[in-house]
């Protein structure tokens, strides 16, 4: 009776070993290598500044209330509420120590593309690395170098505020073995430069399905309802359906998408409003190619 009692518990205790062996190996952080970001040359700021504007970095970054270049000044502090918890914005400006100035660029770009912080802990999807994660590497070399040339600020954000358990960072290794990867989020059959362009700029450092998708109950996109519009994440009505099926831009042209990112006003003389006003003018900013493509991906995803 003792010896079946000990081998019973000997195997109840090789399950939770093997169980804890999985578990480590699917939520552990998993960096790109050092050697992986050593061999990209020198990196080209002029181009990173405008992964910058695509990014929109300015609109969390920035000190909350911020106007003209003083958004240059990547300060963080601004206070994200989700129903999850509120997180806070970090400092991303040059600043040694209460920004990123003293990272290397391995960090960075681990950050950008994994989710994963200087320190090897998981970063919280509230900063949007599972679109970053679909960046060149180039890109990312180009977009450290040109936040380098930006302003410091001391300014130390506040730490998250999170319940239990959504504060053990561990967690989140299951949530990116459930949703994380840097695949194309629709496949675009014959999706010519112009469009695939336009893909890579809305699905990777444009970010625009953070908001524009619906997500389900643990934070992840229902993938079949790409851009079919989602509820406002900050708590007050809804993000709308930019798909060729929306009742709001679905009967617009091309053009008139282009001319919307770089003018802010509708093909009906309306302007943008509400958190969609500092997307628009962060993309004015870029080449018209750029939002001529961004415009052509648009009408070429499915209807949802």
């Amino acid at each position: 009776m003792i010896r079946r009692f000990i081998r019973l518990l000997l195997c109840l205790i090789g399950v939770a070993v093997l169980g804890g062996g999985a578990f480590y190996l699917i939520t552990s952080p998993d960096p790109l290598p050092e050697s992986h970001w050593a061999a990209l040359g020198a990196p080209d700021p002029a181009n990173g500044q405008m992964m910058f504007w695509a990014g929109g970095c300015v609109s969390c970054h920035s000190a909350p209330g911020s106007e003209g270049d003083a958004k240059l000044t990547l300060t963080g502090g601004l206070a994200l509420k989700s129903p999850f918890g509120t997180f806070h914005v970090p400092n991303i400006s040059p600043d040694e120590k209460a920004g990123i100035g003293a990272w290397t660029l391995a960090e960075f770009g681990n950050a950008m593309k994994r989710g994963v912080g200087p320190g090897g802990e998981h970063l919280y999807p509230s900063f949007p690395y599972g679109s970053y994660a679909r960046m060149s590497d180039k890109d990312v070399n180009d977009l450290f170098a040109f936040l380098k040339t930006l302003p410091k600020s001391p300014n130390v954000a506040p730490p998250h505020e999170l319940p239990f358990p959504l504060n053990i960072r561990l967690a989140l290794g299951g949530w990116k073995f459930l949703y994380f990867n840097d695949q194309p989020r629709v496949a675009l059959a014959n999706s010519d430069d112009k469009i695939k362009r336009g893909q890579y700029l809305v699905e990777g450092p444009g970010h625009c399905g953070e908001c524009h998708t619906p997500r389900d109950a643990l934070g992840g996109f229902q993938a079949d309802q790409w851009l079919a519009g989602a509820p406002n994440p900050e708590g007050k009505g809804r993000i709308p359906d930019i798909t060729p099926s929306s009742k709001s831009i679905g009967g617009w042209s091309e053009a008139d998408i282009a001319s919307y990112l770089e003018t802010g006003f509708t093909p009906d003389f309306d302007s943008v409003g509400g958190s969609m006003v500092d997307v628009q003018q962060n993309i004015a900013h870029l080449p018209a190619t750029d939002r001529e493509a961004i415009a052509a991906y648009l009408k070429a995803v499915p209807g949802r």
